[in-house]
């Protein structure tokens, strides 16, 4: 099993080198290169990433296998969460694993601490945007136990997406929406 690391400021050119590899690979190929260029520059721009690391309400972590980062994770509380899907509810709002690390088992390790994140602060849901051509990340959402609750508009550049809203319970009951 990997280790994880929780992320700060002194990370924040890796963070940002890994962000813009694992995005680009995800949905380079299927996207126009402007567009995605546009994004890239500003999502993962150092003044955006610091603000995100210097969040409260953001927690990053890196995955590491053997000393090498294999990929990390975005969780989002309060006001720090890109929308309100459910009541109670933490966000997992990135889920990035380099290409040569994906179908390791990384996804679920990453998956299983947001879970323990959101129980140490008594959430009782986790929810997600999924892009929906992304086939392989909504088949392995759907296997672990999150369902569709609606869909919001994902920017890419000039290109208006529609990402899916995932949810899944912790609590075994349903979460207000």
């Amino acid at each position: 099993m990997a280790n994880l690391h929780q992320c700060t400021l002194k990370d924040l050119a890796e963070l940002q080198h890994l962000s813009r590899v694992t995005f680009a690979d995800t949905f380079g190929a299927a996207n126009q290169a402007e567009d995605l260029k546009e994004y890239l520059d500003h999502a993962y721009a150092p003044a955006t990433l610091t603000a995100e690391l210097n969040n409260p309400n953001s927690f990053f972590y890196f995955l590491q296998e053997q000393g090498v980062t294999v990929g990390y994770l975005k969780l989002n509380i309060g006001t720090a969460q890109t929308e309100r899907v459910a009541a109670n509810a933490l966000e997992v709002e990135r889920i990035y694993i380099l290409p040569r690390y994906k179908r390791h088992g990384y996804g679920r390790q990453l998956i299983a601490q947001a879970e323990k994140q959101a129980l140490q602060l008594n959430k009782t849901a986790l929810w997600l945007g999924v892009w929906e051509h992304n086939d392989a990340a909504r088949a392995f959402y759907q296997k672990i136990g999150f369902q569709q609750v609606g869909q919001h508009v994902f920017q890419l550049g000039d290109d208006a997406q529609t990402d899916l809203v995932l949810l899944k319970s912790l609590d075994g009951g349903d979460n207000q929406l």
